[in-house]
């Protein structure tokens, strides 16, 4: 049964939100702080942590930052600023999802199975086929473990589903848009940007030289592709 925390200093959307995932099975803890957040996420082994933007001691974006110091969780970043540049900021701070209140339940139920499913969905796998290495790039889609050059780097959720599409279809070149819809499961329209992001934090990670790729290459006016030689 996933194991969700919820953190958002309006009490009674928290106790909404508890509501509505409990019907549904899952197990839930709350927070009501940005501090608290990070204090429970160290502790607390969760499947996914839902965070709402702006709260009190730290705002959303700095526990964000904190929790991708020790974890890889699922984090859904709730607002209720509709802003691209909110979005990406919490996109570079490590958020997997970005949600703007008021938001229909239903929705967030959706992109919470859309990210839990994609968080494990590896696992069963065949054990042949969980290991991919390109170069001095190597994952494993079961463990859902990044290396490079025999040394692990941490991705995000969205950063591990996204490197692991690219390199398992390597020279194929990925629209924006094909990226959003095959990774992201939804239309994010007009964020195009959010693949951007992505795409520079897993060259940050994971290239030599982030500033000319080796790997996760762009294709200029079409999209963005790994390298098949």
């Amino acid at each position: 049964m996933p194991k969700i925390l919820v953190v958002d200093d309006e009490t009674v959307l928290v106790k909404g939100i508890k509501f509505n995932l409990e019907n549904e099975g899952y197990q839930v803890e709350t927070g009501y702080d940005g501090q608290e957040a990070v204090d429970k996420a160290r502790v607390g082994q969760f499947d996914l942590v839902i965070l709402d933007l702006m709260m009190p001691k730290i705002d959303g974006l700095q526990a964000c930052i904190k929790i991708r110091e020790f974890s890889n969780v699922p984090i859904i970043m709730l607002t209720a600023r509709g802003e691209d540049a909110d979005k990406i900021i919490g996109f570079e701070c490590g958020a997997d999802d970005y949600i703007t209140k008021p938001f229909n339940i239903l929705e967030l139920k959706a992109r919470i199975r859309a990210l839990l499913r994609r968080a494990g969905q590896t696992a069963q796998q065949q054990s042949g086929a969980n290991r991919l290495e390109r170069g001095a790039i190597a994952i494993d889609t079961a463990e859902r473990a990044a290396w490079r050059n025999g040394q692990s780097v941490e991705l995000t959720a969205k950063e591990f589903d996204l490197i692991e599409l690219l390199m398992r279809n390597p020279g194929r070149v990925y629209s924006r848009e094909n990226l959003l819809n095959l990774v992201w499961g939804y239309e994010y329209i007009g964020e195009f940007r959010t693949v951007d992001v992505h795409i520079r934090r897993l060259r940050e990670k994971l290239e030599p030289d982030p500033a000319n790729p080796e790997y996760i290459l762009t294709k200029w006016g079409v999209g963005y592709y790994f390298s098949n030689g």
